[in-house]
């Protein structure tokens, strides 16, 4: 069985991150993309979703790697949820290394051209529902 064309994608972009190429990064960013920063923090649009993108690299000194694992791509509808394990390594602080595991939730759309862009950028997938402004919410 072959790998859907969202894995390279994803690697593609995830190969963006690591290298600070947020330029080449947007092009696979719908125009009304949203993307979850944190839990509590979600911003909208490609120049946000940048502006964001860039704090994040900085947060991190510019040393955040960013790969997959698992993945399962579900189409329906010019539509594709994505569940992966993403895999972060970062420094963290004192001159070590941190690696987390995540298992992050993406939601693309096949767009006119041919092209899948991502629409719901969201690496703490479910654990959303553990944080603060979750549960809040759910009381």
């Amino acid at each position: 069985m072959s790998q859907h064309p969202l894995r390279q994608l994803i690697e593609t972009c995830d190969a963006a991150i690591s290298r600070r190429d947020f330029d080449a990064l947007m092009a696979f960013y719908a125009e009304d993309a949203a993307l979850v920063v944190k839990p509590g923090m979600v911003v909208r649009g490609i120049p946000a979703i940048r502006r964001a993108f860039t704090a994040i690299s900085d947060y991190f000194q510019g040393q955040l790697e960013v790969t997959q694992g698992a993945m399962e791509v579900i189409e329906g509808a010019d539509n594709a949820l994505v569940i992966m394990d993403t895999r972060l390594r970062y420094p963290d602080g004192q001159g070590g290394w941190i690696d987390e595991n995540r298992r992050a939730t993406y939601v693309f759309r096949k767009e006119s051209d041919g092209q899948w862009r991502c629409t719901i950028d969201n690496s703490y997938g479910t654990a959303l529902l553990d944080s603060e402004p979750a549960l809040a919410t759910a009381r």
